[in-house]
Formats: C-alpha cells, structure tokens, sequence
C-alpha cells in the first residue's frame, strides 16, 4: 500500500516504512505525528484518488531527527563594475520515518426514494397551479 501526502508545498509517495526528508515540522526526535493532507490511496485492489484529499485518511509517521540540508551557494555578479556577492543557505528539515498508512474507504452514497405523485397527489396540490396556453401566453387558473 502507499499514499502520496503533502507537507511543507511539496508531495511525497510514501510506503510503509519509507525514510523521507521534509521541510520542518514542529515535532521533537521520537515523537508520532499524523500526516492528513492524503491526496492519494493505492494498494493491490486500486487506486483512490481525493478531491483535494481523501476525508478520514492519515500516515502515520515517527520523527527520527531534525536535521539541515546540504549548502546551496548563491553567487551573484555583474561582469565589468567588480560587483561579485556570495551567500549560502541550509534549509532544516526533518527526517520521518512512515510507520502506518490509514486510508477509510467513503461509504456509497445512500441512493434517494424517487417521490412518485399520483393523481390525488396533484389535485391535492391543484388549488396552486396555473396551466399556461402556449398559443396565446395566456394563463388559466
């Protein structure tokens, strides 16, 4: 079985026991935490796809550590005028461990009683209805 969630404006396709690195999550090394934002459900049997997401399903996911990512240089010059500017950025980022994929399956919708009207029905309801002449426009009550 796996899911694709989203956290942190990223989607992820995750499977039990998968190790994923997402941007930070307020969640202490160790602790359980509940992914809900589901998109998409998959497993032997199909696929169920959300709209946006899937109401009542969750992964359940173990905070390993919180970590950063690796540097990124961003390196900015203009040729000629000795304008030369360097900086670097490591983005945190926490490290789940996928522990459990939830997935309720939504009941089918109860299919409604078609109202049949009979005859008495109407003439019980007579007494409101106009009848239109199509000719003319002219109404009748």
């Amino acid at each position: 079985m796996y899911a694709v969630i989203k956290t942190g404006g990223k989607q992820y396709r995750v499977a039990k026991d998968d190790v994923i690195r997402v941007e930070k999550l307020a969640a202490e090394a160790g602790d359980t935490i509940k992914l809900t934002d589901v998109l998409m459900v998959g497993d032997d049997k199909g696929v169920t796809v959300g709209d946006p997401t899937i109401a009542g399903a969750e992964v359940s996911a173990e905070v390993v550590e919180q970590t950063r990512g690796d540097k990124v240089i961003i390196f900015k010059k203009k040729r000629r005028h000795t304008y030369r500017r360097t900086k670097g950025h490591r983005q945190h980022l926490t490290v789940l461990k996928i522990t459990d994929i939830a997935a309720k399956k939504k009941a089918a919708p109860k299919k409604k009683a078609a109202a049949k009207t009979t005859k008495a029905d109407e003439a019980a309801k007579g007494d409101d209805t106009k009848t239109t002449d199509s000719a003319s426009g002219d109404t009748k009550e």
